[in-house]
C-alpha cells in the first residue's frame, strides 16, 4: 500500500461491527486500504483476529485490530465492546454499524428480548450512544448505520416493539430498518453542532450471508436470488464507504443514502416526534447514557 493510499484516513480510528464477513468485511477491507487503523468487531475471539490479520496482509495496514463478542443483541455483551473501545482508543473518528440479521421465526435472546429488535436496533443503538463522548472528542467524526430500503411501507408499534402478539420474518426486519433510520435522524438531531455526523445508507440487495442463518429451504432460495439478482460485496460496501469517508458528505448528518445520492425515505422515517420517542424508549430498555439535546425536539 503506497503513502498515496494511506493518506486519505491516516491516524484516524474506524470501527466496524459484523466485520468478519460479507458487507462488513469489505467495508473494513476499505477503510483499511484507506490508511485507518480499523477495529473489527466480530464474534468469535480466533476468527475475528484471523479476519483482522487477512485483511492487514491484503491491504498492507498494520493497524487492522479486533474486538471479539459472543453475542451483539445481548445489551451485556454491546456494552462490554463499547468498555473495551473506550479503553483501547483515545480516539474514534468512525463508527460503522453494520451487524444485523434476518430471522424467519420470532426467536427470543438469554435477556428476553426479540432477537431482531435487539440486535438489529438496540445494539446498535447502546453502542453510538455509550461511544458518543469519544466521537465528539474526535470531532470530525462520522457515525454510519446500515439500514435497508426494506424500512419502507412500515411503521412503528409501540405496543409491540418486539413483535410478541405477530411476527414475520420480513415485517420484523423491515420494521427494524425503519427504527434504525428514526434512530439515526434522532441522534443527529441531537448530535447537531459537535462535529459529528450521523447518517443510514441502503447498500442495495448485496450477495452476503443474508438469511442464510436460517437454514433449510429459506436459506437455498435466498442463495437462487442472489445469485440471479444481488449485486457483489464491494459495490454493496461502495456505499457505507462513501458515508464514512467522502468529503462530500462532510458534517452532513441525518441523511439516508441510495446509491451515494440522498433519499428521503418513507414518510414514516421522517416523523421526528416517532423518533425521539422510540430513543426514549431505546435508552429505557438497554439503560444507555442519554446524549443530550443541542436542537429542541418536535411537538409530538
Amino acid at each position: 500500500m503506497d503513502q498515496a493510499t494511506v493518506a486519505p484516513l491516516s491516524g484516524r480510528v474506524a470501527v466496524v461491527t459484523g466485520g468478519t464477513s460479507g458487507l462488513g468485511r469489505e467495508v473494513a477491507v476499505g477503510l483499511a486500504g484507506q490508511g485507518a487503523t480499523t477495529v473489527i468487531v466480530g464474534r468469535g475471539r480466533d476468527r475475528v483476529a484471523q479476519v483482522a490479520a487477512e485483511i492487514a496482509k491484503a491491504t498492507g495496514n498494520r493497524s487492522v485490530e479486533s474486538v471479539a463478542v459472543t453475542d451483539l443483541a445481548l445489551r451485556a455483551e454491546t456494552a462490554a465492546v463499547g468498555r473495551v473501545l473506550l479503553e483501547r482508543y483515545a480516539r474514534i473518528h468512525v463508527l460503522v454499524n453494520n451487524a444485523g440479521a434476518y430471522l424467519a421465526r420470532r426467536e427470543t435472546t438469554s435477556e428476553g428480548l426479540e432477537r431482531t429488535f435487539a440486535l438489529n436496533v438496540l445494539s446498535p443503538f447502546l453502542l453510538t450512544s455509550l461511544l458518543v463522548p469519544r466521537l465528539t472528542e474526535s470531532a470530525p467524526a462520522r457515525v454510519v448505520n446500515v439500514a435497508s430500503a426494506a424500512h419502507q411501507r412500515n411503521s412503528v408499534d409501540f405496543s409491540d416493539l418486539q413483535s410478541a402478539h405477530r411476527y414475520g420474518g420480513f415485517r420484523a426486519y423491515g420494521r427494524s430498518k425503519l427504527e434504525l433510520l428514526l434512530l439515526t435522524r434522532e441522534f443527529a438531531r441531537r448530535l447537531q453542532g459537535t462535529g459529528v455526523s450521523v447518517n443510514a445508507v441502503h447498500p442495495g440487495f448485496v450477495a452476503t450471508g443474508f438469511g442464510l442463518n436460517n437454514g433449510g429451504g429459506f436459506a437455498l432460495g435466498m442463495r437462487v436470488v442472489m445469485a440471479l439478482f444481488a449485486r457483489n460485496v464491494r459495490r454493496g460496501a461502495a456505499v457505507p464507504l462513501f458515508a464514512a469517508t467522502d468529503p462530500s458528505v462532510g458534517a452532513r448528518t441525518g441523511l439516508y443514502l441510495v446509491d451515494r445520492h440522498i433519499s428521503p425515505g418513507s414518510a414514516s422515517s421522517r416523523d421526528l416526534a416517532v423518533a425521539g420517542r422510540l430513543y426514549e424508549v431505546c435508552r429505557e430498555l438497554t439503560g444507555a447514557p442519554e446524549v443530550p439535546q443541542r436542537v429542541p425536539a418536535p411537538a409530538p
